[in-house]
């Protein structure tokens, strides 16, 4: 349903008129005295003339928009605090320790202070909260003036220039750099009548009705909201959207949220230890009523039972006592500590020099701090051709005028360049060889003469002359560019255009013609035409397209050209240049009366207007004379092959979407080594019916030896590439060939999809999403390429000439297609290896530290007592292991770039989920396990029936948690520094800073002092200094330390001598570390036999030789074969 705007203005309205509030207040501040007297003499066909000026003006209709205010921003001063706490809670984590809170103020259920969840709960709101804070932004109120940013959705009234003609610049809206024109509606009173808000940029569909005539509103005559005013003024016009109405606003909706497959493993993970927890609380509350009916009654006199308190009601209330102290097994700081992780490598990736892009000024972008470690396992690519892997830089290179081929020159003349001197308004940058095709134009060949009319006409780009004879081309693609560039140093130049005509100078002769109509451009049409009456009265279209659109509209008398024109065509998509044709008719006045006004009718209606629209160009552009065919070539990126060859030998497949011909595609893939002479064979599937299609794909399915119905990535013998077409793949697509077509391609080292429309592209995506259980990544610098980028797993942008459109809709940004191997085999894989580190890690010490209470529980009735003290139990996650793990994640390499580039194969442990999964997790847990019995079990046996030196008992439970904990701290520095790859100075500060901040705490809240001042918040007085001055305490220290570690340093020297990963077998620092496991896995294997037996003190001295002969025998066997 449409949205009617009644509203009666002039162009003088804003003097001496108060603005509605629905206008900005931000116009210019001063108006000119006077408007200028220049409106043209005579209006435009297409528009009203200027009637009387109403004696009075109307009030705003109500329905008006009231305001043009857009709020970008989440929150203000007053609704943060609820509006974000809300926002938090929505987490299931932060819900959980929420409803932990609540079961601790239940004295009946909690053995543990509130504070214990309090204080880290509230850092984490609180870390959260300050980063969504500094997330949220404000937008603000734009003047419309020249050079700044359009405020509304406007309906352009009135400009400072003599047509009033606008200039604007789109990059702040759909990321076009060039510059573009608009037209004012120069009238008084009238009616309008638009579509309702919508997000479609390129397209405006409205009415406006004067004394009973209907005249066609559209993109040509609305300037958008985040235009800038480029060369103009000042401008005035109607507001037709304001705020989130506008077109900018409604292109800002909500984009599908991308989780890595790490998010996803990990809900997955959360959900079973969630499970695991209710189970061992489950265990825990059976044991309890267990132990309340043997015994007891034995301790009632000691401990007496509340009233109403019985044993099943005891049990019950268990359950939820160790729900509270076991919480720790879901660590509220792991989420907060993931974020802060991400954010860190995001930076790595802003910072990178090595991605920073000089030329243009462009550094590396991540526009998203979640996807960091997807970037670590990729397995395909989709990947836009031009201005992607090509420069996107168009230069007429050859072309082919009735059946002749210029620009094919011998290499031996190829530096004698065409002279220019004949043509003032030449170019003198543009270069061609082939001097035939300046004689053609000298000698006024009509054909010639008639291909560089039609480039000289047919376009859209704007003329900027500041001095005379100095012209400066404003192109909306670098195609019509180069094309109308080519035309002017032929002699036909482009000099002006106004919206009813087009200047240009023919052989040094000016000339006007009178611009009829524009048949616009689009992705499914993929052809733009116009129509024009020359200076003697002649009507002619000319037409400019993909060769097979215009192709299907000649005259049958153009069998023969046709020919011999798709020869020359073949040839240029063969050496990869990018094709056009260009025809052209001659019409008849009559006939196009009648046509024009049914173009009219069709143009103003409100209802299937481009449908109507597109049926009559169709009927108009058929029985075309064709002329000939453009060749512009757009060279490779530097660095396209080598980036192309590093990804591959990562064991990345990629596949090049693009709407070229496919001879042009085909050669691309030979630039870009991604096709090579050497390979088995090249499917070809080019059919135009939907059996030839199945029947091309299955027989490359049996040459490549495929099973039915199986869609996964086999070896086979050789390799094959699959090149595809648009037409084909529309059918391969289907729901009945799809697999067909996955399986064929997924086997082929090569997939390239030619003339592929952005939709296609979207599509072979979420193809290849749905089937396999692979990370894709999709990369172009276009607005064709923002479906593909926003369907894939991961999205990347070029910024390159096409605008900022590919950007604006991607998780990463740079300059070059080169940079993707440094984002993948560099930072993505730390990002991966990192995280994956930090979990594995996280997981082992949480567990380790909540399964010692597990054990504590035999022991204490299961009397929901702690076996730590309550406020190491709170600093645990917060102060002491928080900064080591985090410097591990944030600075740890396993190798260095430079052997990341040298060793792409790296990278393949990632795609195979190899140091994160389910297995990986489980191990975690058994290793947890373990050390939670040994952490447990040895303190408990040391101190059980233990005495001090001077003959005092040390056995009591805070000596015994004193111990347990310190153990515990210990135990899990050496495991970190057992995972760290890479030491810097600031992992040496955080490990050791830790590890001294934990004996300083204790000792400090264990002290008489902090007793005396907060004698219930701090009961372990003395207890440090007591128990961690005897021998015996820092031996038991020693032996824990040593059996929780012992296990895994030998499990990784074995598996390092007998099963080495690829990671094993690259670097010299991997042989230090493999000799420095052989060392201490000896060593302490010696200190374990020593301390448990000083009976075998003799053999130590043998054990610590053998120790250091084992290290430097590994130090001297190279795994890799590189020292």
């Amino acid at each position: 349903m449409f949205v009617w705007v009644h509203w009666l203005l002039n162009v003088w309205v804003f003097i001496g008129f108060s603005l509605p509030p629905s206008l900005p207040p931000s116009l210019p501040p001063s108006l000119p005295p006077s408007l200028p007297p220049s409106l043209p003499p005579s209006l435009p066909p297409s528009l009203p003339s200027l009637p009387t000026l109403p004696p009075s003006l109307p009030t705003l209709p109500p329905s008006f928009p009231q305001t043009n205010a857009i709020k970008t921003s989440k929150y203000n001063a007053f609704t943060f605090l609820p509006l974000n706490l809300f926002e938090q809670f929505q987490r299931i984590a932060n819900a959980y320790f929420l409803i932990l809170l609540l079961l601790q103020v239940i004295p009946a259920i909690s053995s543990l202070s509130w504070f214990t969840t309090v204080v880290p709960l509230v850092l984490v709101l609180s870390v959260t909260a300050a980063k969504d804070a500094t997330d949220d932004i404000v937008g603000d109120i734009i003047k419309l003036e020249n050079n700044q940013f359009v405020t509304a959705d406007l309906l352009l009234l009135s400009s400072s220039e003599p047509l009033n003609l606008v200039y604007i610049e789109t990059a702040e809206l759909d990321g076009s750099v060039c510059v573009c024109v608009c037209v004012c509606v120069c009238v008084c009173v009238w009616e309008v009548r638009c579509e309702p808000p919508n997000n479609r940029l390129d397209r405006f569909t409205g009415t406006l009705t004067n004394a009973g005539q209907k005249y066609s509103l559209d993109n040509n005559k609305i300037l958008l909201r985040g235009c800038t005013l480029r060369n103009t003024e000042w401008c005035f016009g109607l507001v037709l959207f304001g705020g989130p109405e506008t077109k900018l606003m409604q292109n800002c909706g909500k984009t599908t949220f991308k989780r890595t497959s790490i998010d996803r493993l990990m809900n997955v993970l959360v959900l079973c230890i969630f499970g695991f927890l209710a189970f061992m609380c489950m265990i825990l509350a059976i044991g309890n009523r267990i132990w309340e009916q043997r015994w007891g009654s034995e301790f009632t006199a000691f401990l007496p039972r509340q009233d109403g308190v019985d044993t099943p009601f005891s049990s019950f209330l268990t359950f939820w006592s160790y729900v509270i102290i076991l919480n720790t097994v879901v660590p509220i700081s792991l989420y907060v500590s993931v974020e802060v992780i991400r954010l860190g490598n995001s930076f790595y990736i802003d910072w990178d020099r090595k991605m920073y892009h000089a030329r243009s000024d462009t550094p590396a972008k991540a526009r998203t701090t979640t996807l960091n470690e997807e970037l670590g396992q990729i397995k395909y690519i989709f990947s836009d051709k031009t201005g992607t892997l090509t420069q996107n830089i168009m230069i007429f290179n050859k072309c082919s005028i009735n059946g002749k081929c210029y620009g094919e020159v011998q290499m031996v003349t190829r530096k004698e360049t065409v002279d220019w001197s004949f043509n003032p308004l030449a170019d003198h940058q543009f270069s061609f060889h082939d001097h035939s095709l300046v004689e053609a134009v000298k000698l006024e060949n009509v054909e010639v003469h008639s291909f560089f009319r039609t480039l000289a006409l047919c376009h859209t780009v704007m003329a900027e002359e500041k001095t005379e004879g100095e012209l400066l081309y404003q192109a909306q693609s670098p195609d019509e560019g180069a094309l109308v560039t080519a035309a002017r140093n032929f002699g036909f130049v482009f000099r002006s255009r106004t919206p009813e005509s087009v200047t240009i100078v023919e052989m040094g002769k000016q000339r006007s013609y009178e611009l009829l109509a524009i048949l616009d451009f689009n992705n499914v049409r993929k052809r733009m035409s116009v129509i024009v009456r020359s200076p003697e009265g002649k009507l002619c279209l000319y037409c400019k397209g993909a060769d097979t659109m215009v192709y299907e509209r000649l005259d049958q008398s153009c069998s023969k050209l046709m020919d011999v024109t798709t020869e020359h065509l073949n040839e240029y998509a063969g050496e990869g240049l990018r094709t056009l044709a260009l025809a052209y008719k001659d019409l008849d006045d009559e006939y196009f009366s009648r046509w024009k006004q049914r173009h009219h009718e069709a143009s103003t209606a409100l209802e299937d207007r481009e449908d109507k629209l597109d049926l009559l160009y169709e009927e108009i552009e058929k029985d075309l004379v064709l002329l000939g065919a453009t060749a512009i070539e757009d060279k490779l990126q530097d660095g396209v092959p080598q980036t192309i060859e590093q990804l591959a030998k990562a064991d990345i497949k990629i596949w090049v979407l693009t709407g070229d011909k496919q001879e042009t595609a085909e050669n691309i893939g030979y630039s870009c080594n991604m096709l090579r002479e050497e390979m088995n064979d090249i499917f070809i599937v080019s059919a135009n019916n939907p059996d030839d299609v199945r029947q091309e794909l299955r027989s490359g399915e049996r040459t490549l030896g495929n099973k039915p119905k199986v869609v996964r990535d086999e070896e086979v013998n050789g390799e094959y590439g699959l090149v595809i077409n648009g037409h084909s793949l529309a059918y391969a697509l289907e729901h009945s060939m799809e697999l067909l077509f996955l399986r064929t391609a997924c086997l082929c080292k090569t997939v390239i999809c030619c003339r592929v429309t952005p939709l296609q592209k979207a599509q072979v995506v979420e193809l290849v999403k749905k089937y396999k259980q692979a990370v894709t990544l999709a990369i172009g610098d276009g607005a064709n390429d923002v479906s593909m980028i926003k369907a894939a797993h991961i999205g990347v942008g070029i910024s390159g000439q096409e605008g900022m459109q590919a950007v604006l809709s991607s998780d990463y940004s740079f300059a070059q297609f080169r940079f993707l191997e440094r984002l993948l085999l560099v930072h993505g894989r730390w990002s991966y290896l990192r995280m994956c580190k930090f979990l594995r890690y996280f997981f082992y010490k949480n567990f380790t530290f909540t399964f010692v209470h597990f054990w504590y529980a035999f022991f204490c009735g299961f009397s929901a007592q702690t076996v730590y003290d309550e406020w190491f139990i709170t600093l645990y996650n917060l102060v002491y292991t928080a900064l080591p793990v985090l410097g591990m994640s944030l600075f740890d390499q396993d190798v260095n770039d430079m052997w990341s580039f040298q060793h792409p194969n790296l990278y393949v442990p990632g795609q195979l989920n190899q140091y994160f999964s389910k297995t990986a997790f489980f191990k975690c847990a058994l290793h947890s396990v373990y050390s939670s019995v040994v952490l447990f079990f040895i303190p408990y046996a040391a101190m059980y029936d233990t005495v001090r030196d001077d003959g005092r008992d040390i056995a009591d439970y805070q000596s015994f948690a004193l111990l347990a904990q310190t153990c515990l701290v210990i135990t899990v520095c050496i495991q970190l520094c057992l995972d760290m790859s890479y030491w810097t100075a600031v992992n040496q500060f955080f490990v050791w800073g830790s590890l001294a901040m934990y004996f300083v705490v204790t000792f400090s809240m264990y002290s008489n002092g902090t007793h005396i001042t907060f004698p219930a918040s701090f009961p372990f007085i003395g207890t440090a200094r007591n128990s961690l001055n005897q021998p015996n305490v820092w031996l038991t220290i020693l032996l824990t330390s040593i059996l929780c570690v012992l296990p895994v340093v030998a499990y990784r020297f074995l598996l390092i001598q007998l099963r080495p990963t690829i990671n094993d077998k690259v670097g010299t620092l991997t042989n230090h570390m493999r000799g420095l496991h052989s060392w201490i896995a000896t060593l302490l294997l010696t200190l374990f036999i020593y301390g448990k037996k000083n009976c075998y003190c003799i053999c130590f001295p043998f054990h610590l030789c053998l120790a250091f002969a084992s290290y430097w025998l590994a130090r001297s066997s190279p795994v890799s074969g590189v020292r």
